[in-house]
């Protein structure tokens, strides 16, 4: 198994038409998009995908589009438990790794329940692995429909499987980011942080790279930033991130296109409104990131 690279691996949006049947052709460009920015792998079918809003096939569809139009440029990952059931989420899990991704995604939250242990989070994910042979996997901690973090233990066995290559932090917590380093240090395994208040310190801890909402923003930037990460632009991330996660993704897709990218600000998932004082308040965030471009 090939390790992840270095770098910033967005959370993909999913663009969708006015009938809020999802626009395949954009998401092509998307792909292509997030890629001359510089992203270093694509996470398809994630929260940011609005993934619990789409049907299965229309996940197998979108994930099939990504790995297509990518056609080996980047490494490609994408989310494959949702179902019920353990054998049922493995299935799934199956049919996403033959389109030809380059790992896949579980969410430890949909193995247990917020009252159950770790202990039967580990015995759910050893049969998905048993009934995934050879599938490499990565950890979302996703925060919907609860967040439950990865603890060291459990993350140190799941590394030693070698089948463990990705995990997106959620945790906001920089001694777990550098835990979990730690933990996976002599493994082919990266740590992709979301939480953008200490970005610059956990890529200096040893963070794989960032997957986080503002690359949804500005892609270039976060790409430029994991490679040359400044305190200028890490106090931009910290003190905008309230405002990007307004009436997200709807919130992203009016900042991509008022850059110039064709997409529509359509989203199934149920979100605040565009207001046109919150419009007017990415407008000036659109130039007050500007400035922070290599000339």
């Amino acid at each position: 198994m090939k390790t992840l690279p270095r770098g910033f691996i967005p959370v993909m949006l999913t663009p969708f038409h006015d009938d809020l049947s999802v626009d395949f052709e954009t998401l092509r460009k998307l792909c292509d998009h997030y890629i001359a920015a510089g992203a270093v792998g694509l996470f398809a079918n994630c929260l940011s995908s609005e993934m619990y809003e789409l049907s299965s096939e229309e996940r197998l569809e979108v994930i099939k589009t990504v790995v297509d139009q990518t056609a080996g440029r980047v490494p490609v990952v994408a989310t494959g438990t949702f179902q019920s059931n353990i054998e049922e989420m493995a299935s799934f899990s199956n049919q996403v790794y033959e389109l030809g991704v380059d790992a896949v995604i579980i969410l430890n939250n949909q193995f247990v329940s917020a009252e159950e242990s770790d202990a039967v989070f580990l015995e759910g994910v050893r049969r998905w692995m048993e009934l995934t042979p050879g599938v490499p996997f990565g950890i979302y901690e996703c925060p919907v429909p609860y967040k439950r973090l990865v603890s060291i233990p459990i993350l140190e066995e799941l590394l030693a499987t070698g089948r463990l290559c990705y995990h997106k932090d959620t945790s906001l917590d920089l001694a777990q980011v550098q835990a979990k380093i730690q933990a996976g240090k002599a493994y082919h395994f990266g740590v992709y942080d979301a939480y953008m208040v200490h970005a610059k310190a956990s890529l200096a801890a040893g963070s794989m790279g960032l997957s986080c909402i503002q690359g949804n923003f500005f892609p270039d930037l976060l790409a430029q930033f994991c490679a040359h990460p400044t305190n200028e632009f890490q106090a931009f991330l910290a003190d905008t991130m309230e405002l990007m996660h307004s009436a997200y993704p709807t919130s992203a897709k009016y900042v991509l296109q008022r850059q110039g990218f064709p997409i529509r600000l359509a989203t199934r998932r149920i979100v605040d409104p565009l207001t046109e004082s919150l419009k007017a308040k990415l407008d000036e965030l659109l130039t007050s990131a500007s400035r922070y471009r290599s000339p």
